[in-house]
C-alpha cells in the first residue's frame, strides 16, 4: 500500500471533478461530525430520555416505595400494581 499525499486547498480535487479541492470537497471533509461529537449528541439524547421517562413516571405517581414504618396509615392498603397506599 502506498500513502496518499495529504491534498492542498489548491490542488485538484481527488474526486475526479477537475475544481480545486477548497472549492469542491474540502467543505464536505469539515462539516462531517467527529466520534467525540457524536458521542457527546448520543449522551446527551440518552439524558433527555431518562428524565422525560422520569418525568412521567412522576405525572404518574410512580416511584412512590412502601412506607419506611412498613405499613400503610390506618385505614388503608398497600397496593402493589399502583405501589403506593389507598
Amino acid at each position: 500500500m502506498t500513502a496518499q499525499a495529504k491534498v492542498g486547498r489548491n490542488d485538484r480535487c481527488p474526486c475526479g471533478s477537475g475544481k480545486k479541492y477548497k472549492n469542491c470537497c474540502a467543505d464536505k471533509r469539515a462539516s462531517r461530525m467527529s466520534p467525540t461529537s457524536w458521542a457527546a449528541v448520543a449522551a446527551l439524547v440518552a439524558a433527555a430520555g431518562v428524565l422525560v421517562v422520569l418525568f412521567i413516571n412522576a405525572a404518574r405517581g410512580g416511584g412512590t416505595a412502601v412506607p419506611s414504618s412498613g405499613s400503610c396509615p390506618a385505614g388503608q392498603v398497600w397496593d402493589p400494581m399502583h405501589r403506593h397506599c389507598h
